[in-house]
């Protein structure tokens, strides 16, 4: 059985999906882009301001589920510059736990808003028969 997840301290979807899904133990959080979620608006600003709100986004999400991000397992990071991996790469091992999760990076030719970073993630679920 599949769960949808919402938070209101995360950005509304931009389109027919959910925030995130619950199924099987695990959480599939849906791409997050780096919008404030009190407005609504793209933030502004380098790739490092937005990588960070993208995974603010993400942990409001998981934070629904009462999970963390040291629960995700794998991450896919979407890239409009792939000249930005270096810095996206410094943030993530900021924010993420030791061990950090899976991950795949894409370079795209662009994402919705004209964000340059979308992130999407799987975590496990901390009570999966909630």
């Amino acid at each position: 059985m599949k769960r949808p997840v919402s938070s209101d301290q995360a950005p509304a979807a931009v389109g027919p999906y959910s925030q995130a899904i619950r199924t099987g133990g695990l959480i599939f959080v849906s791409g997050q882009i780096p919008l404030d979620p009190a407005t609504g608006e793209l933030v502004q600003g380098p790739v490092e301001a937005q990588v960070r709100r993208a995974l603010a986004n993400v942990e409001a999400v998981l934070r629904a589920c009462g999970a963390t991000l040291a629960h995700v397992v794998k991450a896919t990071i979407y890239l409009r510059s792939m000249a930005d991996f270096p810095e996206v790469n410094r943030v993530w091992a900021q924010i993420f736990p030791d061990p950090p999760p899976a991950r795949s990076t894409v370079a795209v030719a662009e994402l919705p808003k004209g964000a340059l970073v979308e992130v999407d993630v799987i975590a496990v679920d901390p009570s999966p028969s909630a």
